[in-house]
C-alpha cells in the first residue's frame, strides 16, 4: 500500500491512508460491519447495564439498611451483587459508549483497563457462585461436624474469591497473554486468537481455574446437598419436604443459569484457542461475550429476589407494610437449639432439622433439644428478614 501511494498522486495516497485507518478499531468502525449492528448492541447494553446496576444496587442497599440480613451466609451474596455491579459499571458502561460510537474510541489504555476489569469482576462473580454453593453445602451437610458457619469463615471465603480471581486475571497485564480488542472492535478481552504457545498456556490455565474448577465445586456441593435433602424427605421428618422442594427448584435454576450464562463464552474461548485461524463473523464472535454480561441481571433475581424473606424486607422498604424488628438476632436464642444460623433462610431451616449423623431422632418434649431434634423449628418469617 505504501508503494502504491508513492507511485501515484497525492489523492490516491489519502484514500489509501483512510482505508488503512478503517482497519484500526481504535480510530474508526470496522468497514465490513454496518452501523445498525452497533446501534443494536448499544441499545442492548444500555438495557442490560441499567437493569444490572439497579438490581445489584438495590441488593446492597437493602442489606445495608436491614441488619437482619447481614448474616454470614449472606456475605457472599452481597459480594456477588458487588461484583456484578462493578462488571456493569465498567464493562457495561464502556460497551454502551463504544457501541454507540461504533468503535473503541477511548484508546488502548482504556482497552486494557476494560478487559482486565470485566474479566476480573466477572471471575469474582463466577467464583462467588461456587463459594455460595460450598457454604450452603457446609451449612446443610455439615462436613466438619459441629463446626458452624461463622463470620470469620465467610470473610475467609471473600478473601479467597478476590485473591484467587486477581491471581488469574492480572497476568495478561504483565505479558502472559494480553488484553486486546475483540473482533467486533468495541470490547476488549484476553487474546484468544494468539498462536503463541505461551499465550495458549495461559488460556488453558485460565479456563481450568476459572471455569472448570468453579463448575466442579458447584456440581459437587449441590449434588451432595440434594442427596442430603432427599434422604431427609424420605425419613420421618415430613415437615422438611416443602423446604426441600423449594431448595431443589432453586438449585436447578442456579445450575442452569450458570451454564447458560458462561458456557457459550467458555466454549467460544476454547474453540478459538484451539483453532486460532478459524474464520468467524465478528458479529457472531461477539455474542458469547455480550451474553455472559447478562448474568449480572439474572443473578440478583435468582439468588435474592426469589427469596421470600428478602422480598419482605424489600416490601417494607418501599411500602412500609409489615414490621421488621431492630432487636438482636439472638433475641430468641433462649429457645433450645435456636441460633442465629437457623435464621438464615430455607437452607438453614432444613439444616436445623438434620442431625449430624444423618439419622432421624425421636422428638422429646421433656428434654432439651440438640442440633438434630424436631423441636428446632425455624423462627417465623415475619420475625426477621434473612436470606
Amino acid at each position: 500500500m505504501d508503494t502504491l501511494s508513492l507511485s501515484v498522486n497525492a489523492v490516491s495516497y489519502t484514500v489509501a491512508a483512510e482505508l488503512s485507518a478503517t482497519d484500526d478499531p481504535f480510530n474508526a468502525p470496522i468497514r465490513n460491519i454496518a452501523p445498525w449492528n452497533f446501534t443494536i448492541l448499544a441499545v442492548l447494553m444500555f438495557m442490560v447495564t441499567s437493569l444490572s446496576l439497579s438490581e445489584n444496587f438495590l441488593v446492597m442497599f437493602v442489606t445495608f439498611k436491614y441488619k437482619q440480613l447481614r448474616q454470614p451466609l449472606n456475605y457472599i451474596i452481597v459480594n456477588l451483587a458487588i461484583a456484578d455491579f462493578l462488571v456493569s459499571l465498567t464493562g457495561g458502561v464502556i460497551s454502551f459508549l463504544t457501541n454507540a460510537r461504533g468503535y473503541f474510541f477511548l484508546g488502548k489504555w482504556a482497552c486494557v483497563l476494560e478487559g482486565f476489569a470485566v474479566t476480573f469482576f466477572g471471575i469474582v462473580a463466577l467464583w462467588s457462585l461456587a463459594v455460595l454453593s460450598f457454604e450452603r453445602f457446609f451449612v446443610i451437610c455439615r462436613p466438619l461436624g459441629n463446626i458452624r458457619l461463622q463470620p470469620k469463615h465467610a470473610i475467609l471465603g471473600l478473601l479467597f474469591v478476590w485473591t484467587f480471581s486477581f491471581i488469574w486475571t492480572f497476568p495478561p497485564v504483565l505479558g502472559w497473554n494480553r488484553y486486546t480488542i475483540s473482533k467486533i472492535g468495541t470490547t476488549c478481552e484476553p487474546d484468544w486468537y494468539s498462536t503463541n504457545m505461551i499465550d495458549h498456556s495461559y488460556i488453558i490455565t485460565f479456563f481450568a481455574t476459572c471455569f472448570i474448577l468453579p463448575l466442579g465445586v458447584i456440581f459437587f456441593c449441590y449434588g451432595k446437598l440434594l442427596r442430603k435433602l432427599k434422604k431427609v424427605s424420605h425419613g420421618r421428618l415430613a415437615t422438611a419436604r416443602k423446604p426441600e422442594r423449594q431448595v431443589t427448584r432453586m438449585v436447578v435454576v442456579m445450575i442452569v443459569a450458570f451454564m447458560v450464562g458462561w458456557t457459550p463464552y467458555a466454549a467460544f474461548s476454547i474453540l478459538v484457542t484451539v483453532y486460532p485461524s478459524i474464520e468467524l463473523d465478528p458479529r457472531l464472535a461477539s455474542i458469547p461475550a455480550f451474553f455472559s454480561k447478562t448474568a449480572a441481571v439474572y443473578n440478583p433475581i435468582i439468588y435474592v429476589f426469589m427469596n421470600k424473606q428478602f422480598r419482605k424486607c424489600l416490601i417494607q422498604l418501599f411500602s412500609g407494610i409489615g414490621t421488621i424488628p431492630d432487636g438482636n438476632l439472638n433475641q430468641t436464642s433462649e429457645r433450645p437449639g435456636i441460633t442465629a444460623e437457623s435464621q438464615t433462610g430455607e437452607m438453614s431451616v432444613i439444616a436445623t432439622r438434620i442431625p449430624i449423623g444423618g439419622t432421624m431422632l425421636p422428638r422429646s418434649d421433656d428434654s432439651p433439644t440438640d442440633c438434630g431434634s424436631f423441636a428446632q423449628f425455624p423462627i417465623p418469617e415475619n420475625k426477621v428478614c434473612p436470606i
